[in-house]
Formats: structure tokens, C-alpha cells, sequence
């Protein structure tokens, strides 16, 4: 029976650490907060008291952490991971880290001849605990076979953009993308509610118009109706991967990212005022009328 170390339990690492016990893998589970493994460790899995504990006679680790800081500690920190990975574990990085973090983990985990693939998801929390994200992988050819018994109990559709570091560049530009369109849609529903707009038919005209996305329909009713219950992606967060990927951006584009800066300096904001809360609230934060100058 295959053995998978799975480190992080958060929104998402706890349904994806649920699909491993589902497959029958042998699961060591470690979270910063063990009562978010209490109903793994009830289904079978066994508690760790470090990354590295979990790591024992792993055949994969597979982590799902908040950002490089909490990524480096996992793996390279004091009894981190990588202190008791055995030669040729595969080293599965599903948090969304930044490009350069990503690359310089690949350097420094295969210099212990372990196999480092970043993958990270896409996907909301129901769909982590069903198997039915999407991998978005850097890794060799020959690595990624290597990978994909302990990738499809996540997965429905794997996606292989090349070597290591290339499926970060992507959810980069992914949650870029998503990060414009949420503080795009939250400024033009602020501006239809002060401007006295009917805001049923403003919905019903963006959700059908040529505006509309997945993230537009997704967030739009949520922020007219300030209805934000059962948040699934913080402001944290959301600052957290556009800031990677303006970072990203200014590395390789001549002009600086104005959209995109843009974009982070929203989040920002929001950030500042509830990181904890569903990044939908940023139309709180736009929403507020101009003061009257008469």
C-alpha cells in the first residue's frame, strides 16, 4: 500500500488529504492545528507531530500551505520534511507559491535527490474533497508518470505546462486574472448602486452580457447582496498570489503591469481591513460614495 504525507489543512488540504484515505492510500496527516485532523485521523489517518514525522517512509509529500514562508518551513525548516524524505520521494508542492520560491525549492530538493513537482489547483473546497480539481504541474515528463498515481485521487483534468516552476507561472496568471475581474466587477456594481441603477436588471444584464465570467457570476449576486457567508478564498490570500504575479510580471515584461498593480493595491487594501474575510468584501471597500463638495 502506497504511503502519502499530507501537510496542511486548510479549506483545501483537508478535503484533498480526504481523497487520499478514499483511494486507500496510508495517510500521515500534519496541520499547524491538530483538531483540523481530528476527523482524518478518525477515518484512518495517522497524526504527525512534524512535517518530518509525517514524512517517514513517505512515497509521496504532498503539501498545501498558505505562501513561501509557510512552503520553506514545511520542507527545509526544523524537522521539515526534507530531514527524513528517503532518495527519489516525490516532493508535491500544491500550495501557490511564487515562481522564483518554486524554482529555487526544485534546485534545493532535487540537490537531496528528492523529485520536486510543483502543482498547484484550481478549484473551490467542494471540489478538493470530490476529486474533481484541476492540477495545473511543473516537472519533467518522466517525472510527472512518476507522480500521477498519487495526482488522479485529486484530479480530473492534469495539466502540464512544463518544467518545474511552469504550473506556478500559470496559477499565477490565473489568479491574476481572477484578482482583475472580482475588483472589476466590485467597481462597477459600486458605481451602479450610487448612479440609483436597478440592481436586479444590472445583475441580470452582467451575468448574461459579454462582461461575464465564471469569477464575474460567481462573486456578483454575492456583492449585492453583501452576502458573504461560508467564505472558500480570503483577501489574504488573494493579495498573497497577485502580488506574486505582478512580481512575476515586472520580471518579464518591459513596462511595469498597470492593470495588475492595480489590481493588487485593491487587495491590498481589503487585506488591511478583513484578511480573513471572503475576498468578495472588497465591494465594501469601493462602494463608498464621493463626499459632496457643494
Amino acid at each position: 500500500m502506497q504511503r502519502v504525507a499530507f501537510i496542511g489543512l486548510g479549506r483545501m488540504g483537508y478535503g484533498m488529504a480526504g481523497r487520499y484515505l478514499d483511494a486507500g492510500f496510508q495517510v500521515s496527516v500534519w496541520n499547524r492545528s491538530k483538531a483540523k485532523a481530528d476527523d482524518l485521523i478518525a477515518r484512518g489517518a495517522r497524526w504527525s507531530t512534524s512535517p518530518g514525522d509525517a514524512a517517514i517512509d513517505a512515497d509521496a509529500v504532498v503539501t498545501m500551505v498558505a505562501d513561501d514562508d509557510a512552503s520553506r518551513t514545511v520542507w527545509l525548516g526544523t524537522d521539515g520534511a526534507a530531514s527524513t524524505m528517503k532518495a527519489g520521494t516525490l516532493a508535491i508542492e500544491c500550495s501557490t507559491v511564487s515562481y522564483d520560491h518554486a524554482r529555487r525549492m526544485s534546485r534545493e530538493l532535487n540537490a537531496r535527490s528528492l523529485i520536486y513537482i510543483d502543482c498547484p489547483v484550481t478549484g473551490l473546497p467542494d471540489a478538493a474533497a470530490s476529486g474533481r480539481l484541476t492540477l495545473l504541474v511543473g516537472a519533467s515528463a518522466a517525472d510527472l508518470e512518476k507522480a500521477r498515481p498519487f495526482l488522479e485521487p485529486l484530479s480530473t483534468t492534469i495539466r502540464h505546462f512544463g518544467d518545474a516552476g511552469s504550473g506556478t507561472v500559470y496559477k499565477l496568471i490565473n489568479n491574476l486574472m481572477g484578482a482583475i475581474q472580482i475588483a472589476g466587477i466590485a467597481e462597477g456594481l459600486a458605481i451602479a448602486e450610487q448612479a440609483g441603477l436597478d440592481m436586479k436588471l444590472v445583475l441580470d444584464a452582467v451575468e448574461s452580457g459579454v462582461a461575464a465570467s465564471p469569477q464575474v457570476i460567481r462573486h456578483s449576486k454575492r456583492m449585492v447582496t453583501r452576502d458573504f457567508s461560508g467564505a472558500t478564498f480570503t483577501a489574504a490570500l488573494r493579495h498573497k498570489d497577485a502580488a506574486y504575479a505582478v512580481a512575476l510580471a515586472e520580471s518579464l515584461l518591459r513596462d511595469k503591469p498597470i492593470v495588475s498593480s492595480a489590481a493588487v493595491e485593491a487587495y491590498a487594501k481589503a487585506k488591511a481591513i478583513a484578511p480573513d474575510d471572503d475576498e468578495g468584501r472588497i465591494i465594501e471597500i469601493v462602494s463608498q460614495p464621493k463626499a459632496s463638495t457643494s
